[in-house]
């Protein structure tokens, strides 16, 4: 009883040391085997592993993709249109030896705010370089290529592997906006003023050009009937001289008969003359005279 009394305390130590010995690595991870802060294994590989108690450290790191959201930067493009850029990266730890020397025990949350410093460098340069133009377009994606491959040399030397870069948003400052909108209207104002003046000169082209048409019409139809009213007048002419060279008294009398349709006509047909005027000849007798 006494011996069962001693293994007891016995087993339950090594029970403690068996598990205090026995560490699990699984497949989303990475670990590291320190020996009083050096590194003295890494571990890549899922499974169960060993170390010395109290003496052995483990750390264990995240294999996964993780995600880098950086901090909203102003930008000043080269055309001095400043923008307000919040861009985000994808990145993995690549070599666990140099991310533990590079960010020591501070780990992945040092990691972000160094990656977060490289990251917003290189955003500045690069779209610093190029118009807001270019940032704002289908150029975008070498932009951020470019920043991308940039940051990736800088950031090996923490051991990490950046994957991807994007830009989310690039905004103007919110206290440019009033001024860019009324930029912009102003704009817009000018170019519709520049297309009513043009409507307008277009307008009035037309217009002259039609007067111009009216009047080189009308011309040309007064021409051509002053020419047929003379032409016919003319004929007329020729017929009366025809008409009294074959009868003249005939001629005599179709022409009292105009002077009476001309004189009497309308309201007023009074008339003060002399009853043996010559007019009333053919008003007397029935042969005129």
């Amino acid at each position: 009883m006494k011996r069962m009394q001693m293994i007891l305390p016995v087993l339950f130590l090594v029970l403690i040391a068996v598990a205090s010995s026995i560490y699990i690595v699984d497949e989303r991870e990475k670990a590291l085997r320190l020996w009083f802060g050096e590194v003295t294994a890494e571990i890549r590989e899922p499974g169960l592993y060993f170390k010395v108690p109290m003496l052995h450290e483990i750390v264990k790191y995240d294999d996964r993709i993780l995600a880098l959201d950086s901090h909203p930067a102003e930008v000043t493009p080269l055309d001095d249109r400043r923008l307000v850029v919040d861009a985000f990266a994808r990145w993995r730890i690549a070599d666990p030896k140099t991310f533990r020397r590079a960010v020591g025990a501070g780990g992945i949350a040092t990691a972000r705010d160094r990656l977060g410093k490289i990251l917003n460098a290189n955003l500045r340069e690069v779209l610093g370089s190029v118009t807001s133009g270019a940032i704002l377009s289908a150029d975008r994606v070498a932009l951020m290529n470019q920043i991308r491959d940039k940051s990736r040399l800088q950031a090996s030397d923490l051991g990490v592997d950046l994957i991807d870069v994007r830009i989310k948003r690039a905004d103007l400052p919110q206290q440019n906006l009033a001024a860019t909108f009324d930029r912009m209207r102003a704009e817009r104002n000018r170019e519709a003023a520049d297309e009513i003046a043009r409507g307008k000169e277009a307008a009035q082209r037309v217009r002259a050009q039609a007067d111009r048409t009216v009047i080189e019409t009308t011309s040309e139809a007064q021409k051509n009937a002053d020419i047929i009213r003379g032409e016919a007048d003319a004929k007329r002419n020729a017929i009366f001289a025809q008409s009294y060279g074959r009868d003249p008294e005939f001629f005599a009398f179709y022409r009292s008969l105009s002077a009476y349709e001309s004189a009497l006509k309308g309201d007023n047909s009074t008339m003060v003359i002399s009853p043996d005027s010559e007019f009333f000849n053919y008003l007397k007798s029935a042969n005129g005279k």
